[in-house]
């Protein structure tokens, strides 16, 4: 069924009378309803729903049957996250669904597989107040989207009503934000469907930068605050969460409501670290600013070749592991990751990524230098390197992101004190991670992270004894045999995690918006000791359970899918 935008229009409490008039109220049921149950919505009841949002209700089809209906896409099209975003049924990466429902790039046939059945492309209030009610009152899954920028697949869910926020695209400036009677000094207020690149550029014109990501296209009021957060910013004013001062939020029961420190307090704790997805739809987070400067970037490539390629590549990062403390008084924000290249014999490339906040392109040459000439001595090339110093916001508002790769990843926060005391422990765990082929991905942090202590909010306190995020990611070609993408799933936690605990113990923390979300123990990995407090604000906010993402708070009660019920 598709639709279209129709003439007349039911206000959001006309359908709240249709659906209180409605039987199907089934929240006992141990499942959501799929098409075929009996408590699924009749043909009626999506076109009463389409009527009161002016329209914007759609079918949802997967990016390759959306490329295939419009005459194909192109290769560039394919790999943009900006392209994707604007499509209700795409996501940027494929993270394991069922291989023969799978619909690639040029596929001749489609599958819906994960991908929800309608998606509600809301532009109000109102219309996420009609999703939402619809949803309870005939007991549907529920997945909501901001950009789609989740590679553990969150924003999506089989035979579900997704909620689309990609069109609040607001931004407002404030010079005396007010959170009840206290001044919060400058801030912004921006929607739940703008791009971190267009807020950076927008900001700059206010004379203002803010915390967000380095990627481009990710939302800052989505899913990324919710999981806390990081930036290449963290080292000097920390997290993404810990500069959020208001959230505007529609939660289960289809109220707007606004959380801060002073009105459903409890909530605004819980957005800030508490997981994606799991709290309702947010319309718009206000973010503290600060007057904008001048910064430093540079990008340096490390190749390592031949027979000893990986052993060359382990000793590098372990040199890297004993210069990590070199830059921290200069609050520098780094992401360093190893990939492989074949063009021309094996090789190795480190690839260092680095942010040097309010500091010179001399000054910022002259503090990498030492890391680079022992890497050169132990036998690595530096093959690539640029240095430029330019305004911060233009250093961190990219154009796109790449995207379209089908990958699963893993992750563990690395302790400060690892790195202090035992450097050449990293270096052995690297050896054994590149002899299987693993390759690892990491940003660097601390500085104002770990000050910001004494901030309360449900970020697991993993994060303020860390170095380092450490990731592996585990990936598979589109053509891939079913028992392939399920051997790459398992990967993380049978294989490479124990390689991490060799040399940070069974209780580490791991950043849930970039982590295995398969973890045994996600309720510690993910949220420490603050799994409880959350519980009860997920019964007290959700008490149906309406937003269930796997890894979130209340999964444990749902299967895989979280469309039924296990305890």
């Amino acid at each position: 069924m598709s639709f279209v935008r129709v003439p007349t229009r039911l206000s959001f409490l006309s359908l709240l009378v249709v659906l209180s008039a409605s039987t199907l109220r089934v929240n006992s049921q141990s499942c959501r309803n799929a098409p075929g149950d009996a408590g699924f919505p009749t043909d009626d009841a999506w076109s009463a729903l389409n009527a009161s949002i002016s329209g914007r209700l759609t079918a949802a089809v997967p990016s390759g049957q959306f490329c295939r209906d419009r005459g194909g896409c192109t290769d560039a099209e394919w790999s943009s996250a900006t392209f994707r975003a604007g499509i209700p049924g795409a996501m940027d990466y494929y993270y394991g669904v069922n291989p023969p429902e799978v619909c690639v790039h040029n596929s001749t046939t489609c599958g819906q597989g994960n991908v929800p059945l309608y998606a509600i492309l809301a532009t109000t209030a109102e219309d996420v107040q009609a999703g939402i009610a619809f949803a309870e009152a005939y007991n549907l899954r529920v997945a909501i989207k901001a950009s789609g920028h989740d590679a553990s697949g969150r924003s999506t869910a089989r035979d579900s009503l997704l909620i689309s926020t990609h069109l609040f695209q607001n931004i407002s400036f404030h010079d005396d934000f007010q959170v009840g009677n206290n001044s919060m000094g400058t801030a912004v207020t921006v929607g739940s469907g703008v791009f971190l690149n267009n807020l950076y550029r927008a900001a700059k014109d206010q004379g203002k930068i803010l915390v967000g990501g380095g990627a481009a296209t990710v939302v800052a009021a989505g899913g990324y605050i919710q999981g806390g957060g990081h930036s290449p910013l963290s080292p000097l004013l920390g997290l993404a969460a810990d500069n959020v001062l208001q959230f505007t939020i529609v939660t289960a029961d289809s109220e707007v409501v606004t959380a801060d420190e002073t009105q459903n307090s409890d909530l605004f704790w819980a957005l800030r670290g508490g997981g994606a997805g799991s709290w309702g739809v947010i319309l718009s987070a206000t973010f503290r600013t600060y007057p904008t400067f001048n910064g430093t970037h540079a990008i340096t490539l490390i190749n390592t070749s031949g027979s000893n390629a990986t052993s060359t590549m382990a000793d590098i990062m372990r040199l890297h592991a004993e210069h990590i403390f070199d830059m921290d008084d200069l609050r520098i924000g780094q992401y360093f990751f190893v990939f492989p290249n074949a063009t021309s014999g094996f090789e190795l490339t480190l690839t260092l990524n680095t942010y040097f906040p309010n500091v010179t392109e001399a000054v910022a040459t002259a503090a990498i230098q030492p890391f680079l000439d022992d890497a050169v001595a132990s036998g690595g090339r530096i093959t690539s390197q640029s240095v430029e110093e330019m305004n911060i916001n233009d250093i961190l508002a990219g154009e796109d992101d790449a995207v379209g790769a089908n990958l699963v990843m893993g992750s563990r926060l690395f302790p400060e004190d690892v790195y202090r005391n035992s450097p050449a422990v990293i270096g052995e765990m690297y050896t054994k991670l590149f002899e299987r082929g693993d390759l690892a991905d990491s940003p660097l942090f601390v500085g104002q992270v770990a000050a910001n202590t004494h901030i309360d909010s449900a970020v697991t306190p993993k994060w303020r004894t860390s170095k380092t995020h450490m990731m592996v990611v585990n990936a598979w070609a589109d053509d891939a045999e079913p028992s392939e993408v399920q051997a790459q799933t398992e990967l993380f936690q049978k294989t490479q995690l124990p390689i991490f605990e060799e040399v940070i113990g069974t209780d580490g923390g791991a950043y849930s918006n970039e982590a295995d979300l398969t973890e045994l123990n996600f309720q510690t990995t993910f949220y420490g000791p603050n799994y409880d407090r959350l519980s009860e604000i997920k019964r007290k906010y959700d008490p149906s359970d309406r937003f269930i993402v796997e890894g979130g708070v209340g999964s444990e009660r749902w299967d895989r899918d979280g469309f039924c019920m296990v305890v």
